[in-house]
């Protein structure tokens, strides 16, 4: 396994600024960036694993040594199975610290010597997560400083079938 190769997993339901800085500051500083779309069919998603990934391609395609696929199944797996023996995740407010350093000293256990490396969020990101900005946006909230064009028009399909299957109320409610 080399140090080389890092991976950067999430559910990126939908990617946005945040994470896209994440991914971009952290192939910097590794040969190979290694984006992986979590398939978490546990969880209420509004985009398919495949959308994601789509999204997050288009997203960091002018990146050249960042590789975007999904995985399912254990994190570490997937990344011993791809070289890697670093993690990359974004913190964005010091209650995120206590959940990654749970999961780091989880995924240490798992898979010793894996290890974990936080890049600390941007100011104007902090505020961001998936959940709201599908909640302002399945409200009629403008999102255009929150991701980038190609999601905000996947985000508008998303609203129109909703509307047309008559989800909306189920899209809406993302507390859930």
């Amino acid at each position: 396994m080399s140090p080389r190769v890092a991976i950067y997993p999430g559910s990126f339901d939908p990617v946005h600024w945040g994470h896209i800085d994440i991914a971009k500051r952290a192939a910097r500083l590794f040969e190979r960036l290694i984006v992986a779309v979590y398939n978490r069919p546990n969880k209420k998603l509004l985009f398919s694993a495949a959308e994601r990934v789509a999204l997050a391609r288009a997203a960091l395609g002018e990146v050249t040594n960042i590789e975007v696929c999904p995985y399912g199944g254990l994190t570490t797996e997937f990344a011993k199975s791809r070289g890697a023996q670093v993690l990359v995740r974004g913190l964005r407010v010091i209650s995120d610290f206590e959940l990654e350093y749970q999961m780091a000293l989880t995924n240490n256990q798992l898979e010793p010597g894996m290890e974990t490396i936080c890049l600390m969020t941007r100011q104007e990101y902090a505020f961001l997560t998936g959940s709201i900005i599908k909640e302002i946006f399945m409200l009629g909230g403008d999102v255009s400083s929150l991701v980038p064009p190609h999601v905000q028009q996947a985000l508008a399909c998303k609203r129109a079938e909703a509307s047309c299957m008559d989800e909306s109320i189920q899209l809406v409610s993302l507390r859930d």
